[in-house]
Order: structure tokens, then C-alpha cells, then sequence
């Protein structure tokens, strides 16, 4: 099996995961922060969003320069909206999984700032690092934003303490 087919059946169950909490995203509540240093979450549950078009920037492209980018996060006003662009990332993440070769995965990869080099790696360890474990890290804590504003957390994996019975 090609290496792309099995990490599009792992995207596409997480991803699944992933807006079954996204749905949840109370728009009126887009400034609640759990702590001072905490990302507030509107920020945060757009970056989770946001993680599921990184495969572009991290299988297609080379690198990644925050020298020559110019990067403004999206703001929604409506979970519908909201949910269309997460929707619209994960299509086109599917796409690129479907069309790449195994040899990408081998090829180098880049993040840096100018000539700043902050890493090289192999592409299979970048989308692994970057579009897979980064993307649970924050959904993560999406889940415990949403547990606080008492919001019924779905289960992931299995039942969460929301689910009928628990």
C-alpha cells in the first residue's frame, strides 16, 4: 500500500474527529481564553482548522519561509462559514494524498525565516510532525476549551464522559 493511502484513511478519520468539535465552536464566545497565555478560541479553533490545508505548504511545496509569506488568520462569524472552509481544506488535503508519489515523502523539507534554518527533515517526518501530531495537539486543546465553557465534548476515540451512559 502506498504510504499517502495510509495516512489518507488517518486523515480522513481525524478529520472527521476533528469537525465533530469544530461544529461546537460557539461564535459568540471567540475571545474566551482559559488562562492568560492561552491562545483565545476563535484562534485556536481556526488554527485547527487551518492545520488540516497544511499539506500543501508541507508534501507539495519544499520548504516553508516566513520571510516571504504574508499570513492573516480568517475570522467567521457563523459556524456554516466556518465549517465550509474546513471542508474546502480537507478536500483539497484528500486530493494531494490521492495524486502524490511515495518518492515525496523522501524529498527534503524546509522551515525557515529568511536564512534563519529552523529544520530539515524528510517530508514523511514533517507531515507526520506538522500535519498529523500538531493537528491532535491543538484539538486537544480545543476539547478541553470546550469542556470549560461546558460544552458536551464528543468521543474521539471511544466515548467521552458526554456520551450516552457515561
Amino acid at each position: 500500500m502506498k504510504q499517502s493511502q495510509v495516512l489518507l484513511a488517518e486523515f480522513q478519520y481525524e478529520a472527521a474527529n476533528t469537525r465533530k468539535l469544530l461544529a461546537l465552536v460557539p461564535m459568540d464566545n471567540l475571545e474566551y481564553k482559559p488562562h492568560e497565555k492561552s491562545m483565545p478560541l476563535g484562534r485556536l479553533s481556526t488554527h485547527v482548522a487551518e492545520i488540516a490545508g497544511w499539506w500543501k505548504e508541507c508534501l507539495i511545496n519544499d520548504e516553508l519561509d516566513f520571510a516571504k509569506g504574508d499570513f492573516t488568520p480568517k475570522v467567521f462569524d457563523t459556524n456554516a462559514a466556518f465549517l465550509a472552509y474546513y471542508d474546502d481544506l480537507v478536500s483539497k488535503a484528500e486530493t494531494i494524498l490521492n495524486e502524490v508519489s511515495d518518492e515525496e515523502f523522501s524529498k527534503p523539507w524546509t522551515m525557515r525565516n529568511g536564512e534563519q534554518i529552523y529544520f530539515t527533515m524528510p517530508k514523511a517526518a514533517v507531515v507526520r510532525t506538522w500535519c498529523l501530531n500538531h493537528w491532535y495537539h491543538h484539538r486537544a486543546q480545543l476539547g478541553v476549551y470546550l469542556r470549560l465553557l461546558n460544552i458536551p465534548v464528543p468521543g474521539v476515540y471511544g466515548p467521552s464522559a458526554d456520551d450516552n451512559g457515561m
